[in-house]
């Protein structure tokens, strides 16, 4: 309860504003723009425009649109319409995956303050636009398989609809697969952005530049991380909260993280592992046809065919009795 001297924001009774309070917010004002003199890597100011993020996350909508006719935006598609509505939605992308790539390429290659340098970042974003947009044929049968591997792993599956509809699994898997294939474009940030995109929306974070082979299923898909520079292999199931991860971060002699070693697993074909199992360190290997039990803690290689779980706790159940009445506790993990 508030006392008597207490203002409730909620109040409808309160009397406007006092207009005199706002006389500091000028003062206030300058104080924040110091700021981005003084912190000035938070900023960027006076360079070229750097990719929008609005726009990225419009590209992923048009682009799930063509992976998916018909369970997305547009309704009432046929064949005698289709070829149209993908038609304009690829001119759009086209334009759009232009310039978004040719402003990272700018900022890249360090010229975001010469907008007009000589660098013809136009006509690379181009190239790169239209290379990506060639693989979306092979996208959409990649993607149909790890619509399949859901439905072949899920018994409470009813139909490829509620996969495509429902699972944040596969929405974190399709935009890792297309953010995959600009990453091999080399096409710097806007993966990234795609891909953390998704893991606001879904839980799972998969970095772009991670190997994953086809028939790919993450189930529950909560607190799954899977790290840069993991490999995984064919027909792979995971569950919620799997970390596929680093084991350490090596420094070079200045104390700073050396890039580009290879810091996480790598799964073979045909792997299972389960809710909340932690696989650690570029050099693990886990072999094909392997099952790595729940809360597994693993930082060494196992041979195909392994299964690993952990020792069988001893459970403890408690009655209704009070407290004094019942046997000495002895928990044991």
């Amino acid at each position: 309860m508030l006392d008597s001297g207490t203002l409730d924001p909620y109040d409808d009774r309160i009397m406007a504003s006092d207009f005199r309070l706002k006389a500091q917010l000028p003062e206030l004002t300058d104080r924040i723009v110091k700021t981005y003199s003084k912190a000035g890597s938070i900023n960027h100011l006076g360079h070229c425009p750097l990719p929008s993020y609005d726009v990225v996350i419009d590209i992923v909508a048009d682009l799930k649109e063509i992976i998916y006719p018909g369970y997305r935006r547009r309704e009432g598609l046929h064949l005698g319409n289709v070829t149209y509505h993908v038609g304009d939605l690829i001119d759009g992308l086209h334009d759009k995956l232009t310039t978004q790539i040719a402003r990272t390429l700018r900022h890249a290659a360090d010229a975001a303050q010469h907008c007009d340098a000589p660098d013809d970042f136009e006509s690379l974003g181009q190239a790169a636009a239209i290379s990506f947009l060639q693989q979306l044929p092979d996208l959409r049968s990649v993607l149909a398989l790890d619509v399949q591997a859901a439905y072949d792993g899920d018994p409470a599956v009813k139909t490829n609809e509620e996969v495509i509809f429902c699972y944040p699994g596969l929405e974190a898997v399709t935009i890792y697969r297309l953010a995959h294939e600009l990453h091999k474009l080399k096409v710097p940030l806007i993966p990234r952005m795609m891909t953390e995109w998704a893991h606001s929306r879904t839980g799972i974070d998969i970095h772009p530049a991670a190997k994953i082979g086809s028939y790919f299923f993450i189930d529950h898909g909560t607190g799954v991380v899977i790290g840069e520079t993991c490999e995984i292999g064919e027909h792979v199931k995971l569950y919620q909260g799997v970390t596929l991860g680093a084991l350490s971060f090596p420094t070079d002699a200045d104390g700073n993280v050396v890039r580009g070693m290879k810091r996480h697993p790598t799964i073979g074909d045909r792997v299972v592992i389960y809710a909340n199992a932690t696989v650690l360190g570029g050099k693990t290997v886990v072999g094909h046809d392997s099952v790595i039990g729940s809360s597994v803690w693993l930082t060494r290689s196992v041979n195909p065919h392994t299964t690993v779980v952990l020792e069988k706790p001893q459970l403890r159940m408690r009655d209704g009795r009070p407290d004094e009445l019942l046997p000495e506790m002895n928990y044991q993990i």
